[in-house]
C-alpha cells in the first residue's frame, strides 16, 4: 500500500452516478459523479473527484468535515444563518461539522473532496 495517493483531476475510470435525495432537493434536476480514489482510516477519510450539474440542494454535514477544491464550475453556498459565499474553478474551501444549509450549482461543478467523518 502507497503512503501517496495521487488524485487525477480527469478520471478516466466509470464514476458512480447519483442524485439528490427527495428531502434534499430544492430545485432543478442535479446529477452526481463520483471518482472514489482512497479511503483510509477504516472508511473515516475519503478523498475523490466529484461533479454535479446545475441545481439547488440541501447541506447537513452533521459530524462530517470537508475540504473542497473546486475544478471547474460555480456554485454559492449559502448558511442557514443567511451567510453566502460563491466559489469557483480555482478556490478551496472547508465545510466544518455542523453546517447547515443549501448548495446552489450555478454551472456544473468538478471538485476535489476529503472527507473527514
Amino acid at each position: 500500500m502507497s503512503l501517496i495517493v495521487p488524485i487525477d483531476h480527469h478520471p478516466t475510470f466509470t464514476p458512480k452516478h447519483g442524485v439528490p435525495a427527495p428531502d434534499r432537493l430544492i430545485a432543478g434536476n442535479p446529477e452526481f459523479s463520483t471518482w472514489a480514489m482512497d479511503e483510509s482510516r477504516n472508511g473515516q477519510v475519503k478523498t475523490g473527484v466529484w461533479q454535479a450539474t446545475p441545481g439547488l440542494t440541501r447541506s447537513i454535514k452533521g459530524e462530517t468535515l470537508e475540504f473542497c477544491h473546486l475544478i471547474e464550475g460555480l456554485v454559492e453556498i449559502t448558511a442557514e444563518t443567511g451567510e453566502s459565499w460563491t466559489f469557483k474553478a480555482g478556490d478551496s474551501f472547508v465545510m466544518k461539522p455542523g453546517f447547515v444549509g443549501t448548495w446552489k450549482t450555478i454551472e456544473t461543478v468538478k471538485k476535489v473532496y476529503v472527507v473527514v467523518y
